[in-house]
């Protein structure tokens, strides 16, 4: 596909260290704790925006990323030139979405202003729960005061801020949950990241479940848990638009959506993801996930890439299934067949219909039901056989 046919174009920027390593998390995320060099990689950011701008050149950026990792740790000149270096390279909208996610530390909250000076027009909070007690379970280094101040900073400070919760935790009931969402959303968020708790293998959450030291709620209950969430949240005006994310209309997070529509983004820093269409062939980038390594890989060849791969059609097709599935939007199925060559199998097609796993509106888009959300792993994996 070339870029003219996909007009959104995403720059997302890696930040990986934190203060601490969550036991759930299987992201690019490093401790360091000795002093960090700023200025050492700021000039690696530079360098990799740098070489990928030659390399997609004519793109115009409408949205900007800044995740992690906790971005929050940087200073917010750090953070400042990072965006000019961007700005310098590619046209961006006036209205451009400059989203940056930030841990809810009074520390990091002091840092808000500096973060929106330096041209940061949406805050990503990750609030993860507000209960002491499961906070500290989570391994979070912040209590539930502190997420509460840190999101009402950050309400007066940003013109758009999201919050993220994570449910299916050890214990907790339906009741539980929803006199949570009902806290969270009383700060007027026009938007909420609500995650299920999963097992991520590798991770010290894995290592204690296979010891049978933890124990997550059934899948009943975890079910329970879904249906309360998208209740909840339609009923407050917040529907879902993406399996896990609600929003007031209008209030979509426009990077998130550039993934899930499938269109094109740069990936810049130590272990990022890129989707850059070059020559009409679509790459799949992987940059250099240990932190150190990647400095030392964006010197020798001024990128810390150590994957670039040309998709198949096919597979260009799988991840646009894959992807675009998870919104409540769905899929449409001409680019399907424009990206696959093919149609879906319209057996397997005519199976999920029959049982109410997914719908189509006028045979030109195919979405997941409710019913679908539930197993879409299963869902994807049928239409994609």
């Amino acid at each position: 596909m070339s870029a003219a046919a996909s007009p959104s174009f995403g720059v997302y920027v890696h930040w990986p260290f934190c203060a601490a390593k969550c036991p759930y998390c299987d992201f690019n995320s490093h401790v360091r704790h000795g002093a960090v060099d700023h200025d050492r990689l700021v000039a690696a950011y530079r360098t990799e925006l740098e070489t990928t701008a030659a390399r997609a050149p004519d793109r115009t950026v409408d949205t900007v990323f800044i995740g992690g990792g906790t971005p929050s740790l940087m200073p917010p000149a750090t953070v400042a030139a990072i965006l000019d270096t961007i700005a310098r390279l590619w046209p961006v909208v006036d209205d451009a979405e400059i989203t940056m996610e930030a841990n809810p530390s009074s520390v990091e909250a002091e840092r808000f202003r500096g973060y929106r000076a330096a041209g940061v027009n949406r805050l990503s909070l990750g609030v993860q729960a507000l209960d002491d007690g499961d906070l500290k379970f989570l391994g979070r280094l912040h209590d539930a005061a502190q997420a509460l101040s840190a999101l009402d900073v950050a309400q007066a400070v940003f013109p758009r801020v999201s919050a993220d919760l994570i449910y299916a935790r050890p214990g907790q009931s339906v009741a539980g949950w929803t006199a949570e969402l009902d806290r969270a959303l009383a700060f007027g968020v026009e938007h909420m990241s609500l995650y299920q708790l999963t097992i991520e293998e590798g991770t010290p959450f894995a290592a204690l479940r296979a010891a049978g030291k933890l124990q997550v709620p059934e899948p009943d209950l975890a079910a329970d848990l879904y249906a309360a969430t998208q209740d909840v949240m339609r009923a407050r005006g917040l529907p879902a638009y993406e399996i896990s994310n609600h929003a007031r209309p209008g209030a979509a997070c426009r990077h998130n959506l550039v993934y899930w529509r499938y269109r094109e983004y740069a990936g810049i820093g130590p272990g990022a993801h890129g989707r850059l269409c070059l020559d009409g062939r679509r790459h799949a980038t992987v940059a250099e996930p240990h932190p150190e390594t990647w400095l030392a890989r964006v010197a020798d060849h001024g990128h810390g890439l150590v994957e670039d791969i040309v998709l198949a059609r096919e597979e260009e097709a799988d991840e646009y299934l894959l992807m675009g599935l998870r919104l409540a939007e769905g899929i449409d199925l001409d680019r399907y067949a424009e990206l696959s060559g093919r149609s879906l199998d319209p057996k397997r097609l005519d199976h999920l219909l029959d049982h109410g796993l997914v719908d189509t509106a006028g045979d030109k888009r195919l979405r997941a039901t409710p019913q679908g959300f539930l197993v879409l792993d299963a869902v994807v994996a049928d239409l994609a056989a």
